[in-house]
C-alpha cells in the first residue's frame, strides 16, 4: 500500500510585513520528501489542496493519506473523498514530523519544531464507569515473544502496527517490554470495543505523590487523554515507576492486554503502544 503522510498548516510569520501563509508538506512514512508547496492563507482551501495533491501524485495518487492535526481533518476529508483516497488520522507520523522539522531549519531558520508540531491537549477525562474492569496489574513480555503471543491466541481485538514490531524498531528479542493487563470480566468486550474506537497510542504513569500514589493516563486518537485508573498504594507506585523505567529500556514500546479473568485461558484485546 502506498501511503503519504501530509501536513497543511499556517507557518510562523518572521516579519510584520509578511503575509500569513500555509505550508503543505507531503512525505512517505520514512520521512522522504514527496512534495512541498505554499499558499497565502486566503488560498488555503480544499480546492487548492485537491489540486496540489493531484500535482504531487503526477497521475499516481496514494491509497492512503495520514494526518496528525485535528485542525485539518475537515480539509483533508473533503480532498480525499474527492480523490477516492483513504484518510487516516494518527499520531504515528514520525517520518512526516522529521521532514517538517528539517524544512523549518532549512527554510525558516527555526531550530526547534516543537512549538509548530505541538498539539493542544484537553485535560484527561475519566474512563466511563460502565467500562471499568474488575482488576488490573503490571506485566511484561520478552520482545521476541510478542509476535508469537498474538499469533498463537484467538484475540478478537488487536492492534499490532508493523512499524512498532520490535524487529523494526531495532529492539533485541530479549528486551523486556512492559505492559498493563486489565481483567475486564463482563465488561471485557465493551472495553475493547471502546478502545478500538478511541485508537490507543500510549499508557503512561503519572505520579500525584512520588512513591505513594498516581494513576495511568491513556493517550488516544490525536489529542485525547483518559484517566485509566488511579491508586494510593506505595507498592503499586513503585511498580508503576518500574513500568516507566522498563519503557525507557524498550525505547517506549509497551502494551495493553485485556482479559476476562486471570485464568490465562482467554484473551479479549491486545494493543502494542508507543509514545509519539
Amino acid at each position: 500500500m502506498v501511503i503519504w503522510q501530509c501536513d497543511f498548516y499556517h507557518i510562523p510569520v518572521s516579519q510584520a510585513t509578511e503575509k500569513p501563509s500555509w505550508l503543505l508538506i507531503i512525505s512517505d512514512p520514512e520521512g522522504n520528501e514527496i512534495y512541498t508547496a505554499k499558499c497565502l492563507q486566503t488560498e488555503a482551501t480544499s480546492s487548492w489542496l485537491i489540486e496540489q495533491l493531484r500535482q504531487a501524485g503526477k497521475g499516481h495518487l496514494p491509497e492512503k493519506i495520514q494526518i496528525f492535526r485535528p485542525q485539518i481533518v475537515g480539509l483533508f476529508t473533503i480532498a480525499t473523498e474527492a480523490l477516492s483516497i483513504e484518510l487516516e488520522t494518527t499520531r504515528r507520523t514520525r517520518g512526516l514530523k522529521q521532514r517538517i522539522g528539517q524544512y523549518l531549519v532549512d527554510n525558516l531558520s527555526i531550530l526547534t519544531s516543537n512549538k509548530y508540531l505541538a498539539l493542544e491537549q484537553p485535560p484527561p477525562q475519566p474512563l466511563p464507569e460502565s467500562l471499568w474492569g474488575e482488576n488490573w496489574s503490571f506485566v511484561s513480555i520478552a520482545a521476541g515473544e510478542i509476535i508469537n503471543f498474538v499469533q498463537d491466541r484467538p484475540i478478537p481485538f488487536q492492534e499490532v502496527p508493523e512499524s512498532l514490531l520490535p524487529i523494526n524498531l531495532g529492539i533485541a528479542s530479549n528486551v523486556v517490554v512492559p505492559g498493563i493487563v486489565v481483567y475486564g470480566g463482563r465488561n471485557s468486550f465493551s472495553l475493547c470495543r471502546w478502545l478500538q474506537e478511541k485508537k490507543p497510542v500510549a499508557l503512561n504513569y503519572i505520579p500525584t505523590e512520588i512513591g505513594q500514589s498516581g494513576g495511568l493516563v491513556l493517550e488516544s486518537g490525536l489529542v485525547d487523554r483518559w484517566i485509566f485508573n488511579t491508586f494510593e498504594d506505595p507498592s503499586v507506585a513503585q511498580a508503576a515507576r518500574s513500568y516507566e523505567d522498563n519503557k525507557q529500556v524498550s525505547e517506549g514500546l509497551h502494551f495493553l492486554l485485556i482479559q476476562p479473568d486471570d485464568s490465562g485461558m482467554t484473551y479479549t484485546g491486545f494493543w502494542l503502544l508507543k509514545d509519539e
